[in-house]
């Protein structure tokens, strides 16, 4: 038996995206002890992963801290790993693969990078055509890459559900990074009010997280929280999982939604296009528009309005 290992540091959405490497790469070592190197946040939704063996955490100090990086290749090293899949391909994991693991079967974007493109080039390609690239000429058989399945994630909420009397919902996710702005929708409000007036049987909700609490009460939603608090990652991917609806701005929660396989929208503008971001699926559709500004209430609620039509 043979540590592999696997790095993915974050973010939320990216690691719903990665749930079919995660996947293949296990059946592919179905005799190997499965490693995955991620960041704090993510430490107990990864437990939860059926094709991890093992969590390691690495805390991002600064390159300059020499005493951790030292601790964290003596840790990393002593596992002696026979491959390393680089699915965070950053700077920071190449500065890991020069100095870090040095001499180690690696696998990344740039060990991986065809022979006729550039990294700029290859870059083009959607996040999910690049991982099955990275894993198929590692020697990967990719069954699931393409389309991860998330479900693993989500915690049963039937308790949640009996609090706040949810049964068929809406679940909005109307926030996004602060340094982003051009990636938040302002309309969700005028959006809600024409939703209310046709579907008033239908809930309308809000799970912000532990830093959007405080906006979610300027949304005209019902607000899911739990002892005061954001609900944990593993409950709101069993929120999302039993919606009837999921509209959101460009989160990591609109990426779960797709790979959770949920039905619903999110709204792009400038910043990036759906297909570079793998997030349209069969169930979930992204509506662009350079300025999500002059995207207003009435387009959106016009392109949802037949989906909306079945839950009613």
């Amino acid at each position: 038996m043979s540590n592999i290992l696997i790095i993915k540091h974050g973010s939320l959405g990216d690691i719903a995206q990665i749930s079919g490497a995660i996947q293949d790469i296990k059946e592919n070592h179905q005799n190997d002890k499965i490693y995955i190197l991620t960041t704090p946040p993510y430490e107990d939704l990864l437990k939860k992963c059926p094709f991890l063996d093992e969590i390691l955490i690495d805390k991002r100090l600064s390159r300059l801290n020499l005493f951790y990086l030292f601790k964290l290749k003596k840790k990393l090293n002593d596992l002696n790993f026979s491959k390393i899949f680089d699915l965070q391909n950053s700077s920071r994991t190449s500065f890991y693969r020069k100095y870090i693991l040095r001499n180690q079967t690696w696998f990344s974007t740039e060990t991986t990078l065809p022979s006729d493109k550039t990294k700029e080039d290859f870059d083009e390609d959607s996040v999910l055509e690049r991982f099955d690239y990275q894993l198929s000429s590692s020697g990967v058989l990719t069954r699931n890459t393409l389309h991860p399945d998330f479900s693993w994630a989500c915690e049963n909420i039937e308790d949640l559900k009996f609090k706040y009397n949810l049964k068929k919902y809406i679940l909005l996710f109307p926030f996004c990074s602060p340094s982003l702005p051009h990636k938040k929708w302002p309309y969700f409000n005028q959006l809600i009010d024409l939703i209310k007036k046709r579907y008033s049987n239908i809930k309308v909700i809000v799970a912000p997280g532990p830093l959007e609490i405080n906006d979610s009460k300027k949304i005209d939603a019902q607000i899911i929280l739990e002892n005061n608090k954001a609900i944990k990652i593993t409950q709101l991917a069993g929120l999302i999982k039993c919606s009837s609806f999921v509209i959101s701005n460009d989160t990591g929660p609109a990426h779960m939604a797709a790979h959770l396989g949920s039905k619903g929208i999110t709204l792009f503008g400038r910043h990036t296009t759906p297909h570079k971001v793998s997030i349209e699926t069969a169930n979930f559709k992204a509506i662009v528009n350079k300025d999500l500004k002059n995207l207003s209430a009435i387009e959106v609620y016009e392109k949802i309005i037949n989906n909306l039509d079945l839950i009613h």
